[in-house]
């Protein structure tokens, strides 16, 4: 059972908290944006001819002049230290696809995606979390085998896979979903409804929760039957309280612990895994922005993807950290002790 708060944590000891995430974050997003701009640099394909295409004709002047607008001619180091210049002013560099400030790309590609993502996340955490409830009450019962064997064949299921699976069976042969995209094709933006954008966003968001869904499943069914053995668990039936009773009241603050981590800790997961599902369903996203901008080697633009990559997965570490330790009173307790 949960211990009872004794104390709070001091607030040196929550500034000191507050002030070393940060430090690891801008440390993590320095060595991040620092690794990818010389993989990048060093890749073997030529930027130029990923601008202009490969069939375009193109003379090498007009190359030249390109490369020369664009930096390609300045070595790596001095393009790197020309992007942190413009970073630290607010500054991310133009996209060479799409001919517009990253910022803004980022801005638009972030609220699809958002949504995608955000509706997946959700998914994943309630159902998961309820089903690994289900089935640790009844392990070993026709219930837990149903659910553990789904969860077991869902989790080693690749997610590009169950959304090739799922075009097939719900937009092809049942034809309940659409085939893709966020919103109906040849509509204009203005006529576009939120209820088009559910239509289109269910289908996507069912198959990136998947991967969510079964490893908090798993882990929470086995918190369960950890917590029905458990010694509070007897006391609570020795007194008289039914298992259900006991296992609403005294066993879900205890094994919400490990899901609460599990689920904002899958936020790198849940990034890497709407690159794919956004690819198969032409879902206009970060994921598919990304990849674009490996293809055609849209330095500016992957770099602004990454960095804001490895700060979502940061926030979301971040937010386990300190939800954790607000839900379990025993870490904040030992965060006060270590202050001292």
């Amino acid at each position: 059972m949960i211990l009872p708060l004794s104390g709070r944590i001091r607030p040196k000891g929550r500034l000191g908290f507050i002030v070393h995430s940060l430090l690891r974050m801008v440390s993590l997003l320095l060595a991040v944006t620092l690794i990818t701009f010389t993989l990048i640099s060093y890749s073997p394909f030529d930027p130029v001819t990923a601008y202009v295409g490969a069939d375009a004709t193109v003379s090498e002047a007009q190359k030249e002049n390109i490369a020369e607008h664009w930096g390609f001619n300045d070595p790596g180091p001095v393009r790197y230290l020309k992007w942190m210049g413009n970073l630290l002013q607010g500054e991310m560099g133009t996209s060479v696809i799409f001919h517009k400030p990253v910022s803004e790309v980022l801005a638009e590609r972030f609220s699809a995606s958002m949504m995608l993502m955000g509706t997946a996340w959700v998914l994943s955490g309630v159902l998961g979390f309820t089903l690994g409830v289900v089935s640790g009450f009844y392990r070993q019962r026709w219930p837990d085998r149903l659910i553990n064997a789904i969860a077991l064949a869902l989790a080693s299921a690749p997610i590009f896979w169950l959304a090739l699976l799922a075009l097939m069976i719900f937009s092809v042969s049942l034809q309940w979903f659409p085939m893709g995209m966020a919103v109906p094709a040849g509509k204009l933006a203005s006529e576009v409804t939120w209820g088009d954008r559910l239509y289109h966003l269910v289908l996507p968001a069912l198959v990136l929760s998947v991967g969510g869904i079964a490893n908090i499943t798993l882990h929470t069914r086995e918190k369960m039957i950890s917590a029905l053995n458990s010694d509070y668990m007897l006391f609570a039936w020795a007194r008289g309280e039914s298992r259900w009773r006991s296992v609403m009241r005294h066993g879900l603050r205890n094994i919400a612990l490990p899901a609460i981590t599990l689920q904002f800790a899958s936020f790198s997961e849940l990034f890497g895994g709407s690159i794919l599902a956004e690819q198969v369903f032409s879902y206009p996203g970060l994921g598919s922005a990304a990849t674009l901008a490996g293809l055609k080697g849209d330095i500016p633009l992957l770099l602004g993807v990454t960095l804001f990559s490895a700060l979502f997965v940061f926030t979301g570490n971040l937010l386990a950290n300190v939800i954790y330790g607000l839900v379990d009173p025993r870490i904040s307790q030992g965060r006060r002790d270590v202050t001292h």
